[in-house]
């Protein structure tokens, strides 16, 4: 049997409205739970990329994405093996710093992660971080003891290193007409 891990799909869609929410109720009806979902238009402004992760064994990817292939609005389907892509997220904690030793704590702690301090009150700091799990766990873990009073993720985001694009010429378009009114 294999292993249930953690699979990231990069896939390349129309923009246009109920895209998304079509291909997330692709994995709903599939009984998957989305891990992270972040969506964005391309260089195309006809054209956005959702980067999928959820949790499955190398059969249930396989099946999902030939499933999200057949999709109308779906123009290429890829799945991102991690030691091939760069994956990144966005995450913004506000932080407790009341005095001027914690802030000067906190501040450190962003410096060597490469955070952004972006806001700064008489009680809190905000900081941005762009980074992999391991790296916003870590920031994550050691800013827990101030008080984070607010954390957000925007989810993950990929590309495959070198060369290698999403662009996929196998699809047919108009080999699945749902939604369409055909005359």
């Amino acid at each position: 049997m294999d292993v249930i891990k953690r699979h990231t799909l990069s896939v390349q869609v129309d923009n246009e409205a109920g895209v998304l929410s079509q291909v997330s109720r692709l994995f709903s009806r599939k009984g998957y739970n989305i891990e992270s979902l972040a969506v964005g238009t391309t260089d195309s402004p006809l054209i956005s990329r959702i980067t999928i992760e959820v949790l499955a064994d190398n059969h249930q990817i396989r099946l999902l994405s030939n499933q999200l292939r057949k999709l109308l609005p779906v123009h290429s389907v890829k799945l991102l093996e991690a030691s091939q892509s760069i994956r990144r997220e966005l995450v913004l904690m506000k932080i407790n710093a009341p005095t001027s030793d914690i802030r000067s704590e906190v501040i450190q702690v962003a410096n060597i992660f490469r955070g952004s301090i972006i806001d700064v009150s008489t009680e809190t700091l905000t900081l941005s971080l762009i980074g992999d799990e391991e790296k916003t766990e870590a920031v994550k873990n050691l800013l827990e003891g101030f008080g984070i009073i607010e954390l957000v993720r925007t989810g993950m985001v990929a590309l495959e290193r070198g060369q290698y694009t999403i662009n996929e010429d196998t699809k047919e378009k108009g080999e699945f007409n749902y939604g369409k009114n055909v005359l």
